[in-house]
């Protein structure tokens, strides 16, 4: 302070006993003896005082790294570490994409199946052979959902005839309701399932947000027990909360998709029916004209 007050030109005087050193004016003074350090050949100490809370700082993110680094994010590791609400949720989800996916391998089977079974009695039927003869080859065990149709209302066209071989009045609406009950059933098993798809698509993104909110409140709470918000604390649990979303959103989609392109099929399906009793009806008509 002598030195520095001859080069400033000042005179030294004594504190007083009372005295108290402004921080301020403090300031001032180190930064103009910083400025005039080269001058007087002196060189005043740099100030250390914010240097523990950056080692702190600097062995706090070494801490969050190795956390970081030590943490599994795989599924299997993401599922283990949920809640049991949340692993509930993912359970079910997980079922229920499975189930889709069963659904859809049996119905298209069912479908392939269908339509290879009509096209191959249109042919037989329209092929010139007495219709009386193929009821009789067919009506004890019919095979495919065509011939039950056509068994439904030879079934009822030949319960009309009297023993003198006239035919009851009202055989024609009666034949005709025969087939249609014979097309409802066809249609309840073609579509059998189908419900399951749209459920599953209208609800499954709903119940993965719904352990997706309950996981994320659970890392909220984490973290107010711990106090600690780095993203290594948090990150765990939101990883485990989206993986609920992403499950429904697995298990949704396809539903979707596959319900929409299965219920087309079914209806072209049961169309092919109809038209097959409306031609068989027909044909009917033209016996009792």
């Amino acid at each position: 302070e002598q030195g520095f007050a001859n080069h400033a030109g000042l005179s030294a005087r004594p504190f007083p006993s009372d005295f108290e050193p402004d921080i301020g004016e403090c300031d001032l003074i180190l930064s103009a003896a910083k400025r005039t350090a080269p001058i007087w050949g002196g060189a005043l100490p740099k100030r250390q005082g914010r240097a523990p809370r950056q080692i702190e700082r600097t062995g706090m993110d070494a801490t969050t790294l190795s956390m970081a680094q030590e943490a599994d994010f795989t599924l299997m590791a993401l599922f283990f570490r949920a809640s049991f609400i949340v692993q509930a949720v993912m359970i079910a989800l997980i079922v229920a994409s499975v189930w889709v996916w069963a659904i859809t391998i049996n119905k298209f089977r069912i479908y392939r199946r269908a339509r290879q079974n009509t096209a191959d009695f249109d042919a037989a039927c329209w092929s010139g052979q007495p219709l009386d003869l193929l009821y009789d080859q067919i009506a004890e065990s019919p095979q495919s959902a065509a011939e039950r149709v056509f068994v439904a209302g030879m079934a009822e066209w030949r319960n009309s005839l009297r023993d003198d071989g006239a035919l009851i009045p009202g055989v024609q609406q009666r034949v005709d309701r025969s087939m249609d009950v014979a097309i409802a059933r066809e249609a309840e098993r073609l579509t059998a399932g189908l419900t399951f798809l749209a459920t599953t698509g209208a609800t499954a993104p709903f119940v993965g947000l719904f352990g997706t909110v309950w996981g994320i409140m659970r890392s909220f709470q984490e973290i107010a027990v711990s106090g600690n918000t780095s993203l290594a604390v948090v990150a765990p649990g939101i990883a485990e909360a989206l993986l609920a979303t992403g499950l429904g959103l697995l298990a949704a989609i396809p539903a979707v998709i596959f319900y929409n392109k299965l219920s087309s099929d079914s209806d072209r399906i049961i169309a092919g029916y109809e038209s097959f009793a409306d031609e068989f009806s027909t044909l009917l008509s033209r016996q009792l004209d």
